[in-house]
């Protein structure tokens, strides 16, 4: 039975609207979680929006789409790894140092994170089936060749890089994996 006529209408209390304007890196954070410890085929809208303790309606709300939403962690996965790169070979004074910062690089930055180093063998993987992705992985790869072009001729810097990448693939990827000290070695022999 409705009420009558000028009685008051019962509210509904609603709760009052967030402000939250960090939300849409929250959740790309997130989706780096949710990648690193589910892979890329775990990773859907409903688990980024759970990790990032928000509303499922947020990830519509800010990304078109789930491939936005790699795209966009990903890109923060690589520029954020390609920032070490440029501060330890812009802090190199010479050749000899870069080669000593290269090192450093493998053994202790891009080795020395589970969650970094599945975040970007996952990349490797979702750019090989994605070719969106690729750019990704293509700015990447350029900002890193022109870090190493500081001390390193273009051609030189280009090989340094796909040595870089495969030495730490082999090193994660290998029940046997390279010691530092075989990473050295392997990085010294490359660049006499």
């Amino acid at each position: 039975m409705a009420p009558p006529t000028g009685a008051p209408r019962p509210t509904t209390a609603r709760r009052p609207r967030r402000h939250d304007p960090g939300r849409r890196d929250r959740l790309i954070d997130a989706a780096l979680t949710v990648i690193a410890e589910r892979g890329v085929s775990g990773t859907t809208h409903r688990e980024i929006a759970r990790v990032a303790d928000v509303p499922l309606g947020s990830m519509t709300y800010h990304f078109a789409s789930l491939e936005e939403v790699l795209a966009e962690a990903f890109t923060r996965h690589a520029e954020s790894t390609a920032r070490v790169f440029d501060e330890r070979l812009g802090a190199a004074r010479d050749r000899a140092e870069a080669a000593e910062a290269v090192i450093g690089l493998i053994s202790d930055h891009l080795l020395g994170s589970q969650h970094d180093l599945v975040l970007s063998v996952e990349l490797y993987v979702a750019a090989a089936r994605n070719p969106a992705l690729r750019a990704v992985t293509q700015a990447w790869m350029a900002r890193s060749r022109q870090a190493l072009e500081r001390h390193f001729d273009a051609v030189t810097a280009r090989e340094l890089d796909a040595l870089i990448e495969g030495l730490v693939l082999h090193s994660a990827l290998s029940t046997d994996p390279m010691t530092p000290g075989q990473i050295r070695h392997a990085v010294e022999r490359f660049l006499r």
